[in-house]
């Protein structure tokens, strides 16, 4: 399994970027998928997931800003990212917690960091 993320980039503060992850190879079905994300010197931390039903969390300081979405046809998830403070600037993650049949556990797959700056 592997997952593939892109869409991150230099943006001004206020502006908008939007985070796209893929996953492909052997899988059976979907636990959750969200996003992560760590700056510099600190701890890698949730930004927000969406469960295999829809349901979605966020991180406090992204509400209102961020939106995830999934499609579950393509084995994606996006992430809207709006209003881009610089203290959004980090590199980026998406983690899926999937099974490869349905005799595995699930399991946690996460993709390549893209870096996201917000210049002020």
């Amino acid at each position: 399994v592997q997952l593939q993320a892109s869409g991150g980039g230099l943006v001004q503060a206020g502006g908008s970027l939007r985070l796209s992850c893929a996953a492909s190879g052997s899988i059976f079905s979907f636990n959750h998928m969200g996003w992560y994300r760590q700056a510099p010197g600190k701890q890698r931390e949730l930004v927000a997931a969406i469960t295999s039903g829809g349901s979605t969390n966020y991180a406090d300081s992204v509400k209102g800003r961020f939106t995830i979405s999934r499609d579950a046809a393509k084995n994606t998830v996006d992430l809207q990212m709006n209003s881009l403070k610089p203290e959004d600037t980090a590199v980026y993650y998406c983690k899926a917690q999937l099974r490869r049949s349905w005799s595995l556990p699930y399991d946690d797959y996460w993709g390549q960091g893209t870096l996201v700056t917000v210049s002020s």
